[in-house]
């Protein structure tokens, strides 16, 4: 990766260190207060390299996301704010992407956002105006050169770090990673996957990333959970579209005496195996409906991760 600018946040710099990096995720609250989203995210504190604030996951309300990674910033905890196409025409997301500059919130990553058919409120109309691309192509233009996509002229400083999301696939013989490559092309500067519990197909997967030289050109984190019980495992393995959750990982959740402790530990121990992998940056570690075992996985990680030497 390239060195970062003198300007860049936390994460950008971790990054650009050749450090292996951690990152977090937290979904704000359906609250109208602070301290809830706090509670979540108090323990992330000096652990993580950033957090996440999701924007709508799951396809339902929560603490807007803006609102939520300044809550974040303010306490001291780098944001990264998820930003997706699905609920905002074009107009509302360059006004959310100045605002967020405004706040001085650097991080961004940019999703498509799950179809409101898939939440608990299925009758909400989706928008779609733009899709990844075009969004992380409109934070580079007001990053870069102070405009908007109509040529109005932006005052003041977008110090955006972009990110995008990607699926670990175990490649076929003739398989392109045509969407990554988009993304790379329109800006995107790191990604952060899908959960991928299994190191074989990780490594198969960034070894046709590097034949395309894309692990130089973007800094790659892998999706990792520490399960909570083999249903949890079961279940996402079974309904969250491209995640990958090796049987033999279900199996050891079954016959485990103590099932979330055996999950913290199997996910220590794949963020160990992932820092052994050339192409991996780091690790994006989310824990649907168990978010209190993420501060505890990464800080037991930090203390087995094989760091590289800086680049």
């Amino acid at each position: 990766m390239s060195p970062a600018k003198s300007d860049g946040g936390q994460l950008e710099r971790a990054i650009a260190s050749g450090r292996f990096v951690i990152t977090a995720e937290v979904t704000p609250p359906v609250s109208c207060n602070r301290d809830d989203l706090l509670a979540k995210a108090a323990g992330l504190k000096g652990v993580a390299d950033a957090v996440n604030v999701t924007d709508g996951a799951g396809a339902r309300a929560h603490m807007g996301a803006l609102a939520a990674a300044t809550v974040l910033q303010q306490a001291g905890i780098e944001p990264v704010l998820q930003l997706t196409c699905r609920d905002r025409n074009r107009l509302a997301l360059q006004s959310d992407l100045l605002g967020a500059a405004t706040l001085g919130i650097r991080n961004l990553l940019v999703l498509r956002g799950d179809d409101p058919s898939a939440g608990d409120q299925p009758d909400a109309k989706p928008v779609f105006d733009l899709d990844s691309g075009a969004l992380i192509q409109t934070a580079v233009a007001i990053r870069d050169k102070g405009e908007l996509p109509s040529a109005r002229k932006v005052t003041g400083k977008a110090n955006f770090f972009i990110g995008a999301a990607d699926m670990p696939i175990d490649p076929p013989k003739d398989w392109q990673p045509k969407s990554l490559k988009a993304k790379v092309a329109a800006g995107a500067q790191f990604a952060q996957t899908q959960f991928c519990m299994d190191i074989d197909i990780v490594r198969r997967y960034v070894a046709r990333l590097q034949q395309d030289k894309l692990t130089d050109r973007i800094a790659l984190l892998i999706g990792v959970v520490p399960l909570r019980s083999a249903r949890s495992a079961r279940w996402i393995k079974e309904h969250l579209f491209g995640a990958i959750i090796p049987d033999r990982i279900v199996d050891l959740m079954d016959h485990s005496g103590d099932a979330e402790h055996e999950g913290r530990q199997i996910c220590v121990d794949f963020i160990e195996q992932l820092s052994t992998v050339p192409g991996v940056a780091g690790a994006h570690v989310m824990a649907p409906n168990n978010e209190g075992a993420i501060a505890d996985v990464i800080a037991r990680a930090r203390k087995v991760v094989k760091n590289r030497a800086p680049a």
